[in-house]
């Protein structure tokens, strides 16, 4: 009866997980959809309590109270801006429980195997469950255990590392040790023979080995990958902490963290993908930590950087019938959501139609423009993908660039031997002026320089964002 009741709300919890995760394709299912998660995630904690192999209350209550306390203080005090950081440091929490949960399985194992019948049959939970496995089980449970520690020191040390990079802590720019990829695929090839050694002995030194070669993988990994890239990688990382999950998840019998991890670890590798295409990376490149990229020399950047006040951006927006806005990372920093929804709401109440530009990698993180304006409550109707408003700049009177560089950057067509060319990017130098929101006149986080600043019908805003437009707003008739 215990068996049959955690068996049934895991999988209820499965429906709700798959229920959160369809519902967070669209801006106005996903508040529902989070809730979906939450109703599943409590269900899946409570019966793992009360299932097979429950006890040890005291401290599970003690780890699930310090651990909640632990996630409302990040939730109450982490500005939006720091999203991206915080979602790389929480996969890498995932990973190191799968290297921990992978570790106490060995020595469980190694535990188990030595006893006689008359012990294991006094065994109970997960002990009771590897007394039951027969010799060619046991050799599965092993692969199963290598594998999910493996993936879980990549994902750990990468996503520490992808946090030092998002969070201004460790250097943006794609950094390898000498010898490069030969480093990687060597502490690889040396892992695959841990793996044949530790299926055939069963020993811990193996295991351990392979442990510290996969810390360094993820480190040098995401070490060479550039400050362009970081949005595919957080995805990328999302789906190596679900398989590492769906492969300890095998490991230790739960169903449920197996088809949690494979739902992780699928949708994680299809958005790396997407957004792969969406910045005409090759897949396989990024997830290799940035082999290959262009050569030769970049197309030097002629003109000159020409200065706007806020009357002349007023001017031009009280002349305007069209306006899209495209918003960035600077928009983040600055917090300047509210006051971009305050000059939609403005500009609309005039007659104007004003639209938002979302490129599929703006920000650091997937969505992460489509969360800020959410936030501001902006209207989800005026938000368009790249592919749905390209078309329309050359018929747009303005175009307003609010602290992004790589996405509307013309170099990505224009300049084969650019870091991004070929990068799909929102053409808005095509409209008739652009106003440029930033903050200095630095080539942003990546390093690439962006004609688009020095084209002429381009204007630099410099300023904060949320200063320029709080200026801004008062000469808004």
């Amino acid at each position: 009866m215990e068996f049959g009741f955690t068996t049934a709300a895991y999988v209820v919890a499965a429906v709700l997980f798959i229920l959160s995760l369809g519902g967070l394709s669209g801006q106005e299912s996903a508040k529902r959809a989070v809730w979906y998660g939450i109703a599943g995630m409590a269900l899946a904690v409570l019966a793992t309590l009360f299932g097979p192999g429950a006890g040890m209350w005291l401290l599970s209550v003690v780890l699930i109270g310090l651990g909640g306390v632990i996630g409302y203080q990040l939730a109450t005090r982490v500005q939006m801006t720091q999203m991206p950081e915080l979602v790389a440091a929480m996969h890498s929490l995932v990973g190191l429980a799968a290297v921990f949960v992978g570790f106490i399985a060995h020595i469980e194992l190694a535990r188990v195997l030595v006893m006689d019948e008359t012990g294991k049959a006094a065994l109970e939970g997960f002990a009771a469950l590897l007394a039951k496995k027969t010799p060619v089980e046991v050799n599965i449970l092993r692969v199963e255990l290598f594998l999910g520690v493996f993936i879980g020191a990549i994902t750990f040390t990468g996503s520490v590392i992808a946090y030092g990079k998002l969070a201004g802590k460790v250097d943006s720019a794609a950094t390898k040790l000498p010898g490069g990829h030969m480093l990687n695929a060597g502490a690889a090839g040396i892992s695959l023979l841990c793996l044949i050694w530790y299926f055939n002995t069963g020993g811990f030194f193996p295991l351990f080995l392979m442990t510290l070669l996969a810390f360094f993988v993820g480190y040098h990994l995401i070490m060479g990958i550039g400050g362009a890239d970081m949005p595919v990688v957080v995805s990328m990382l999302n789906s190596y902490s679900g398989w590492a999950a769906a492969a300890i998840g095998f490991s230790l019998g739960n169903d449920l963290l197996i088809v949690v991890g494979a739902l992780v670890g699928s949708s994680g590798a299809i958005l790396s993908y997407i957004m792969c295409k969406a910045m005409n990376r090759s897949f396989i490149s990024v997830i290799l930590g940035g082999f290959g990229g262009p050569a030769g020399e970049q197309m030097a950047v002629e003109g000159e950087q020409i200065a706007i006040d806020a009357d002349g951006v007023a001017t031009a927006l009280n002349e305007a019938d069209s306006v899209i806005i495209i918003p960035g990372y600077g928009m983040a920093v600055a917090q300047a959501q509210s006051a971009v929804a305050e000059l939609t709401r403005k500009l609309r109440a005039q007659g104007k139609n004003v639209r938002f530009a979302i490129h599929p990698v703006a920000g650091r993180l997937p969505g992460h423009m489509n969360v800020l304006l959410a936030e501001a409550k902006v209207p989800y109707d005026i938000v368009m993908e790249m592919d749905e408003i390209n078309d329309d700049f050359p018929d747009t009177d303005v175009a307003i660039v609010i602290g992004s560089n790589d996405i509307v950057n013309p170099a990505a067509q224009d300049d084969p031997n650019s870091p991004i060319a070929g990068m799909p990017v929102l053409e808005c130098w095509k409209a008739k002026q652009v106003f440029v929101s930033k903050r200095g006149q630095g080539t942003g986080y990546s390093g690439i320089e962006n004609p688009l600043f020095f084209k002429e019908n381009t204007r630099m805003f410099y300023g904060d964002a949320k200063a320029s437009l709080d200026s801004l707003l008062p000469k808004i008739d």
